[in-house]
């Protein structure tokens, strides 16, 4: 992908740290997805699924912060034809720190930077139909369901799961 950054300034939100991730943390950062008790549904236990996640040139990866402490990552992919482009946003707060507002602080984080920075005028993200915890956060951002994605996604458990398509409008969340 074109110029998405690697590397560069934290992105600071009200109660979080974007931290472009650091190639050198991805073990770490796969390793906590793959074992955290609320990631590994949707994610899967495997943390070499994870790394390759994490690892993708396609991918701009941030890990999150609170702190000092490392509470989950957020990461975005760009089409960047002129005649479709937008962002999509994948998101894992670790259980210990999910149900606090990290998560939509995230968000909220990411989607103005890519809207202010990346030039974006709508984002979506996609979260397994059933996953109610994640649909509530994206909501609470201003993300609206636009349809099911019938079997979608093939869960870690083999079996295909219908997605959500939500979205959100750079004036949903910048307001005019």
């Amino acid at each position: 992908m074109e110029d998405t950054p690697r590397y560069g300034a934290p992105l600071r939100g009200e109660r979080v740290i974007l931290r472009p991730l650091d190639p050198a943390r991805i073990p770490e950062i796969a390793s906590a997805i793959a074992t955290d008790e609320r990631a590994a549904p949707w994610w899967g236990t495997d943390p070499e699924t994870v790394t390759r996640w994490l690892s993708d040139p396609e991918t701009a990866v941030f890990a999150i912060e609170a702190g000092d402490t490392l509470v989950g990552a957020i990461a975005y992919q760009e089409e960047l034809d002129p005649d479709y482009r937008h962002a999509s946003i994948d998101l894992t707060v670790f259980a210990p720190y999910s149900g606090r507002g990290l998560g939509p602080d995230a968000l909220r984080t990411l989607a103005r930077h890519l809207f202010t920075e990346r030039g974006h005028h709508r984002i979506h993200i996609d979260p397994a139909a059933t996953n109610a915890d994640a649909i509530r956060a994206y909501e609470k951002v201003g993300f609206k369901p636009v349809g099911i994605l019938r079997r979608y996604e093939r869960g870690p458990d083999g079996v295909w799961r219908d997605g959500l398509l939500m979205d959100l409008l750079a004036e949903e969340l910048l307001g005019g």
